[in-house]
């Protein structure tokens, strides 16, 4: 018995030594640790790493984001920190380097993922922001699983639904297909480009009408995001049967899909596609493959190609009619030529469209500020 007694004591020992040393990231001399921490025009970051030689801070306001950063200072109980001037409100991404290895900060449960990175974001309250932040009226965010007889596999995709769309149950609503870029997939909207906040947000103030938003997974190897930790298709994208795949089966099986299983509005009117980067070449090529299915078209940080087939291809979107053309490109974009030959091609054929030219490069924070955008422009 004694000795039972004695081996429960050692355990509970050791689980109370353990979680000293898990808890000790999350203390300083009996007080909580902060990080980030911002104090009006100053934000402080953190680490508890008495074991460290050398921390460092690297965050995405950084001239370059993905140098070696700056110098943190050692203080006392191993806590490393850093005050800086706190960056113009925006959503960033940062990280410590800690002796030449890359960590996150376990004291900010703010993070997002990119592809098979998971960073932590520091989020600069301000106008530009204001609709990032959780809204006092949420929709859901749930994950639908559907069969593609085109792709020869089961996909899921994210659907946004607005708030008030249970109970409102006689209720119809438009949708917005709201496509990703390359590298991403169904969950980089809602992770990093902050949808659900950004519509949920716009339609508690009025500004945008309540909607609808389908984000499918724009790889048509995938069956959902990498996380799932699902086997993938091996796609030949020279095999003609692959040919705008992933654009046929957004037609013509996820739209019939989302019609059929939500209250959606089965009608042109009521349909909007958008995309970033890989995901606005998609929104052209469907617009292009099938005028007159959407009416609202807004492909962001792509542009388009010269071709002996593009003015008859806007042809016959102007043909089959539409509500709203809307282009957002960053002024420092590599993808910003194409989207000048998108608006001169649109000019010469006679499309009414607007070209929405923002500050920076190809970067999620001009893609939030268009879907915060265009998005009070939908359905109206």
């Amino acid at each position: 018995m004694k000795k039972i007694l004695t081996f429960i004591a050692v355990a509970l020992i050791s689980m109370l030594a353990a979680n000293a040393q898990e808890l000790a990231n999350f203390s300083r001399n009996g007080a909580a640790l902060k990080s980030p921490e911002i104090q009006g025009d100053k934000v402080t970051f953190r680490l508890n790493a008495n074991y460290a030689t050398q921390v460092n801070l690297v965050g995405a306001w950084m001239e370059n984001p993905y140098g070696a950063g700056v110098p943190m200072t050692k203080g006392a109980n191993g806590i490393w920190e850093i005050t800086i001037d706190t960056p113009s409100p925006e959503i960033y991404t940062y990280s410590f380097i800690v002796d030449g290895v890359n960590v996150n900060d376990p004291l900010n449960y703010f993070v997002q993922r990119d592809g098979v990175r998971y960073l932590n974001m520091l989020i600069v309250p301000g106008e530009r922001t204001e609709n990032y932040y959780e809204a006092e009226q949420r929709g859901t965010v749930s994950f639908r699983w559907y069969d593609s007889s085109l792709l020869g596999i089961n996909r899921r995709m994210t659907v946004y639904t607005p708030y008030g769309y249970e109970k409102n149950t006689k209720t119809k609503y438009p949708v917005l297909y709201l496509l990703h870029g390359g590298g991403g997939d169904e969950e980089a909207w809602i992770s990093m480009g902050r949808a659900a906040q950004i519509l949920d947000n716009l339609i508690q103030k009025g500004l945008a009408k309540p909607m609808i938003v389908v984000m499918p997974n724009g790889n048509p190897g995938q069956q959902a995001a990498k996380p799932l930790g699902i086997d993938e298709k091996a796609i030949s994208y020279n095999d003609p049967a692959y040919q705008n795949a992933y654009v046929k089966s957004l037609v013509n099986e996820i739209i019939p899909f989302v019609e059929k299983e939500f209250r959606a509005i089965p009608k042109s009117e009521a349909r909007a596609i958008a995309g970033l980067s890989m995901g606005g070449g998609h929104t052209t090529s469907a617009t292009i493959l099938f005028p007159g299915v959407f009416d609202y078209i807004c492909p962001m940080s792509c542009g388009i190609r010269e071709s002996d087939h593009l003015d008859a291809d806007l042809q016959g979107i102007k043909k089959a009619g539409y509500k709203l053309y809307w282009i957002g490109c960053g002024s420092a974009d590599f993808a910003m030529p194409g989207t000048e030959i998108l608006d001169k091609a649109l000019t010469k054929n006679g499309l009414e469209h607007t070209l929405f030219i923002s500050d920076g490069g190809h970067e999620w924070k001009n893609w939030r500020l268009y879907l915060n955008t265009f998005g009070q422009l939908l359905f109206k």
